[in-house]
């Protein structure tokens, strides 16, 4: 079984559950400056290896590489500035070889925000109140998303606000996608139901990872009365059902991420460099599984950030993606 990093998928689905070197461009500088600024990093020292053979390999082949590809999917280390850094670079460099054709994706901008980066994109508002209609935080735009969307835009290359609303996605977790279908088409443009929920190591992966949330395993106190058989049986159900309604939610934002990438594919965009939640993609996780079945004849590609430090890719990366590079542990 894959290790799990609990930080990258814990807090998003606690908000769900709460819902709550750069292109030139034609734009000139924003007026607009984040508190944290884009960290400095040396491409040719990270360690980048072959995901399949190990083998290290260089930047430029992995940008030689993300150019071919119809999609590359880069799974991200949420708030990591090498990790964010690296990304940015690698979009630039790549969509800089492409500049009328690719295309960036991001998880972190949900469907309903479309209007407010493509006005932004356009020139019709300026970056304060593309903030303020998306939403967009320091805490949740941190520098490497900034580096990205501003090189698309100085590319003249769209942005694709690729997820689902929250709202949808508490609703497919607390009452099912029975209750999404009901809504008006207007709503259902934001969000894609998928046909069935995964199966196979990512589901596994998925309950082994959140059962540490249903309280489930948790010591007992020692004064505390043993519980009986039907209370164990009753306690595992209830169990089951809120890791099920997660899952339900995680597949929701994977269908709905996997086809938003596969629109902007049909629409003749080549690559479309799609950035998310490393969990979403390493090991053919569920939108990599999603989006291959959407796009079967496509080239799609996952480069994945890792903690790791080492000048070799270690035996629980051998299946993780088709490139990895190590970014060291975020600070």
């Amino acid at each position: 079984m894959r290790s799990i990093n609990k930080a990258v998928l814990i807090p998003l689905l606690f908000a769900c559950a709460l819902t709550t070197g750069c292109a030139s461009t034609r734009h000139g500088a924003s007026p607009h400056t984040p508190q944290t600024e884009l960290a400095q990093v040396d491409l040719n020292a990270l360690p980048i290896f072959d995901g399949p053979t190990g083998l290290r390999t260089s930047w430029d082949s992995l940008v030689a590489a993300c150019s071919r590809a119809d999609v590359v999917l880069v799974g991200e280390i949420h708030n990591h500035p090498v990790g964010l850094a690296a990304a940015a670079a690698l979009y630039d460099q790549t969509a800089s070889r492409k500049p009328t054709t690719a295309a960036l994706s991001l998880e972190f901008i949900n469907r309903d925000k479309q209007a407010a980066i493509d006005d932004y994109l356009a020139d019709l508002t300026d970056e304060k109140a593309f903030r303020k209609a998306a939403g967009r935080t320091n805490a949740n735009y941190p520098a490497g998303h900034r580096a990205m969307v501003e090189t698309a835009r100085g590319l003249d290359q769209p942005v694709i606000a690729a997820n689902a609303p929250r709202q949808y996605v508490k609703l497919a977790r607390t009452d099912g996608f029975d209750r999404l279908e009901q809504l008006t088409d207007e709503q259902r443009r934001l969000f894609v139901i998928p046909s069935d929920l995964a199966e196979g190591a990512y589901r596994d992966s998925f309950f082994e990872m959140m059962s540490g949330m249903t309280g489930h395993g948790a010591p007992q106190d020692e004064d505390a009365t043993e519980p009986t058989e039907e209370e164990k049986a009753e306690a595992e159900k209830k169990a089951h059902e809120m890791v099920l309604g997660f899952f339900r939610a995680q597949n929701l934002w994977d269908a709905t991420m996997a086809y938003a990438v596969a629109n902007a594919v049909w629409d003749n965009r080549s690559p479309v460099f799609h950035v998310v939640g490393h969990f979403h993609v390493d090991n053919n996780g569920g939108l990599t599984d999603r989006l291959r079945q959407l796009l079967p004849n496509a080239e799609i590609i996952v480069v994945t950030m890792s903690d790791e430090t080492g000048d070799e890719r270690t035996e629980d990366e051998a299946n993780k993606a088709d490139w990895i590079i190590h970014v060291g542990p975020a600070e």
